[in-house]
């Protein structure tokens, strides 16, 4: 585990392709195309956020881009994510749609979304995004482990990230593991469990001590084991508070505390049950 003290400040990792990626992003997960994901997006950068993550499936691209030429933001200070829907069948010409419908020459970071039809047949295509300069990083999202093996097989430009469901209560240990161990970096989505964690008495007992609120001390959990972290929200007080994560540490007694929440028994699955 990353030692609280040094781990205060950081807000950045570098991913295995070299590429440099803010720990703290905001999602647009259930967000509509207009103007509440775009003011989400603006009162995010206002509040400092340097990463905004969408998808194909979200369909807000639009709001997003909007929201980003709108912000003033330079567009090179901004990692922005988009993620392919691999109901349709070509990633690289997928991507340039969400170029277009973003108004950007390209993405920091391209995902599968989820691995429907199989975890290797879409990568080519996502390849050829990150060739030709559509994506200047690829990585996938919902993978498991035995997926991300057999990824790795394949891959000749081998994914940076997985994007999992990740919070103390959905500790994914084996998945965890398996990434750290090929540099693959976890980023959890979710990680206020869409609002049912911020209750848990437990948290509001880290909270109240040490004078934050529970979604920060869910937030810090994830930034204090290096993960990169994507909370969601349209409120802006909410946004702005859930930024507020970098001038304090956890000690390594609440990260115990909080570890012991888990619910998944350290799985090396990337999703409990398949959506797709």
């Amino acid at each position: 585990m990353t030692d609280p003290a040094s781990a205060a400040d950081r807000r950045s990792r570098v991913l295995a392709d070299g590429n440099e990626i803010p720990l703290l992003g905001l999602g647009v997960w259930q967000i509509p195309d207009g103007r509440e994901c775009e003011d989400a997006v603006r009162w995010a950068l206002a509040a400092g956020y340097r990463h905004i993550d969408t998808a194909q499936a979200y369909r807000n691209e639009r709001s997003v881009g909007r929201a980003l030429r709108d912000s003033g933001v330079p567009r090179d200070e901004v990692f922005l994510t988009t993620k392919f829907f691999p109901g349709h069948r070509d990633p690289e010409q997928e991507v340039q749609r969400s170029l277009e419908r973003l108004g950007v020459d390209f993405v920091d970071l391209y995902i599968i979304h989820w691995p429907q039809g199989g975890p290797t047949w879409a990568w080519d295509g996502m390849q050829r995004a990150h060739e030709r300069g559509y994506a200047r990083s690829i990585g996938v999202s919902n993978f498991d482990v035995a997926e991300l093996s057999s990824l790795f097989e394949v891959a000749e430009v081998p994914p940076v990230v997985d994007q999992v469901q990740f919070s103390p209560f959905e500790f994914r240990r084996g998945l965890l593991s398996a990434c750290e161990q090929r540099d693959v970096a976890i980023e959890a989505y979710s990680p206020l469990g869409t609002g049912r964690h911020l209750g848990d008495r437990r948290v509001a007992g880290i909270a109240d001590r040490l004078g934050r609120t529970p979604a920060q001390v869910l937030i810090r959990w994830a930034l204090q084991r290096g993960l990169v972290v994507l909370p969601k929200s349209t409120h802006r007080e909410r946004i702005e508070s859930n930024a507020q994560v970098f001038d304090f540490a956890l000690t390594d007694e609440d990260m115990a505390a909080l570890d012991g929440l888990d619910r998944t028994g350290g799985t090396d699955r990337a999703q409990e049950n398949a959506w797709w």
